[in-house]
């Protein structure tokens, strides 16, 4: 159970400095370090609600740093997502243009770039290079995966000068920007770190929503469309598209809820079984009957249990190694009914790069714009280790120490999975 205490956010000090933005001929609304957004909204009336929130994000009067004697850097680590490139762009354009911080790094592929050992320098960023990047897929400074030494970073960071230090990705990242921040404070410096989370998963624990979902889930909708109509288009037709998701099933489950033509998802928070008369092959052979054809959407973590395996190996991110599902189940379907001498046509779509690699969608930019906005105003203020968050549809402060190494998933009893039920109309496992 969370308390108040859990919540509070690391500050490096004093802010010192009335903000630029108060001169910058702009009207900014200020945010007091007081304002809270509640942690829970949902109450029954006439009980005593527990005041227990997140601190509201947003510009404060005073600052920490002197913004032109001040040095950023902003590093992209993990897996490839939509918006990359927007969220990079604005947090450029919100300290350079609207603070006045006159140096802002570009860290070149990941946490790599952190370590000078790697021999892989920083580039400064500059208008003429930021300027057309949001309509770019991927990300101008290269990514990795896997951690390097916090002590070698911030010897580096001390050593370039660099104050604020921006983190985009993942939990294994925002795991690492934690190690840093704690780094940072061991050592007594003044650098601020501040995380904006990203993931097409959408799995960040304590963020409503993390920028290239609703992308990712267009995209997903697009290939779901396409399986429907090859599916259609012969007897016993099968459409399986095997979509992202290691440990969290959000992107199948909101794009057959966008496309409303898939019969079965599989997800990793709900298992399910081949074999048996409620299992996977024998559904599909009565959907079949009556329809002639059917669409399955699986996400890559799902059936882990069904897939043989002979130990555990973990990619330099620490993710566990997936056996691919997606091939098995292909296989096994065409066994199923090639056993029955029942003809079936399978169509497999695996679009898993795809639909992390496109620029942003209108609604993620919008969502990159506001975070990094965010991010930039709390490095500014001093605020460190902790990630900008979506809550209750505002932009709120996250303590690193309780995100990370948790993952968000669906609950089965919730309404997202309530709906991917009735839409699809398969039976529970």
């Amino acid at each position: 159970m969370l308390t108040q205490s859990d919540l509070t956010i690391p500050t490096l000090g004093e802010r010192r400095y009335d903000s630029p933005l108060l001169h910058d001929g702009v009207h900014t609304r200020f945010m007091p370090d007081e304002s809270r957004v509640l942690y829970d909204i949902d109450y029954l009336q006439g009980e005593n609600v527990a005041e227990i929130g997140f601190e509201k994000a947003g510009a404060r009067e005073q600052v920490y740093f002197n913004a032109k004697k001040s040095k950023a850097a902003i590093v992209t680590c993990g897996g490839l997502c939509p918006g990359l490139n927007n969220v990079v762009r604005n947090l450029y354009y919100q300290l350079h243009s609207s603070y006045g911080v006159p140096t802002v790094l570009g860290i070149r592929y990941g946490y790599k770039g952190l370590n000078p050992n790697e021999g892989i320098p920083p580039i400064e960023l500059t208008p003429a290079l930021v300027e057309p990047i949001h309509h770019q897929g991927g990300t101008i400074l290269g990514t990795s995966r896997g951690p390097q030494d916090p002590a070698v970073t911030v010897d580096f960071l001390h050593h370039e000068g660099v104050n604020m230090l921006f983190c985009i990705g993942g939990d294994g990242t925002q795991k690492g920007a934690h190690a840093i921040a704690q780094e940072v404070a061991r050592r007594g410096f003044d650098i601020a770190v501040v995380g904006i989370p990203k993931t097409i998963d959408n799995d960040i624990k304590f963020c409503y929503r993390t920028f290239g979902f609703v992308t990712a889930v267009s995209e997903a909708e697009k290939v779901i469309d396409c399986a429907h109509i090859e599916a259609k288009s012969v007897p016993n037709g099968v459409g399986l598209v095997k979509l992202m998701g290691r440990e969290a099933g959000f992107i199948a489950a909101a794009a057959t809820i966008a496309s409303g033509e898939v019969n079965f998802t599989l997800i990793p928070e709900v298992p399910f079984e081949l074999e048996g008369d409620k299992g996977l092959l024998a559904q599909l052979e009565r959907r079949l009957a009556v329809r002639d054809h059917a669409v399955i959407v699986v996400a890559e973590g799902a059936g882990q249990h069904l897939l043989a395996r002979h130990g555990d190996e973990f990619d330099k991110s620490g993710n566990r190694k997936l056996g691919d599902i997606g091939v098995f189940l292909k296989a096994q379907i065409n066994a199923h009914f090639a056993g029955r001498n029942l003809p079936v046509g399978v169509k497999y779509f695996d679009p898993s790069y795809n639909i992390r690699s496109v620029p942003a969608g209108a609604a993620d930019s919008l969502l990159c714009e506001q975070l990094s906005r965010q991010a930039a105003h709390a490095a500014m203020a001093g605020k460190t280790d902790l990630f900008i968050g979506l809550w209750q549809n505002h932009t709120v402060h996250v303590p690193l120490a309780i995100s990370t190494g948790q993952i968000k998933r669906i609950d089965p009893e919730q309404e997202m999975w309530t709906t991917v039920l009735a839409i699809t109309g398969q039976q529970k496992w």
